[in-house]
């Protein structure tokens, strides 16, 4: 089965360039030209959505917030398009829960090989579920995306699930940033080392009386304590 992308941007000769180039690699693509349509095209079968920044009616970051609150859309990858170039902006797209950002005037080439990399990791996550962790109060289910604590689920966007995911698996051991990066964005994808400590910020702050658990290693990276 092909995999299904959906477009969504506002400039139709962008979404014919991309569209044209997507159906030669053998995808599935369907488009939208507002945020508003993009979350009525978007469902559990979509596996990736590319959501332009700036749109009609509902921009990209509101959309994109949309659809990762919605348990039906909250695990398709999104890759945001934008005409701005500001680590504000990078930073804010990936907190709110996307996978990459790409600045126009878009280069094809790397688009596609994007494309491909997440993809690919997604298929790679789906088969490495794993059973539910539980460390005290604390329940991680890496087969539903979700964190609960003492029983009360609390909202995790995908990158903020993995990060947490990662750390834990990996308790008692001091991991550099780069170790986080590689293992949630992939080696080919580049965030900066603020975004782990935005990310790492919010886990903090949603696992409440438990936050301090995730101890900072000053210069080197984190360590998620028992």
């Amino acid at each position: 089965m092909p995999k299904k992308i959906l477009i969504a941007d506002d400039a139709k000769d962008i979404v014919e360039v991309l569209k044209y180039n997507l159906d030669k690699e053998g995808y599935e693509v369907s488009i939208s030209f507002d945020g508003i349509e993009a979350i009525r095209k978007a469902n559990k079968d979509i596996d990736l959505i590319i959501l332009d920044v700036m749109m009609p009616k509902l921009d990209g970051i509101e959309t994109c917030k949309k659809l990762k609150q919605n348990p039906e859309t909250r695990d398709i990858p999104i890759i945001f398009l934008t005409a701005k170039n500001t680590e504000i902006d990078e930073v804010l797209g990936l907190e709110i829960g996307a996978d990459d950002y790409l600045i126009k005037p878009v280069s094809i080439r790397r688009l596609l090989a994007r494309v491909k990399t997440i993809l690919r990791r997604n298929e790679q996550t789906e088969i490495s579920k794993e059973e539910i962790l539980i460390l005290d109060d604390i329940e991680i289910d890496p087969k539903n995306y979700t964190v609960k604590i003492k029983s009360k689920e609390i909202s995790f966007p995908k990158k903020e699930f993995e990060t947490l995911l990662f750390l834990v698996k990996n308790k008692e051991r001091i991991v550099s940033r780069e170790m986080i990066l590689d293992s949630v964005w992939g080696s080919d994808v580049y965030v900066g080392a603020r975004t782990i400590d935005v990310h790492i910020r919010k886990i903090r702050e949603k696992l409440l009386e438990y936050g301090d658990r995730i101890e900072t290693i000053k210069g080197v990276g984190y360590r998620f304590r028992e």
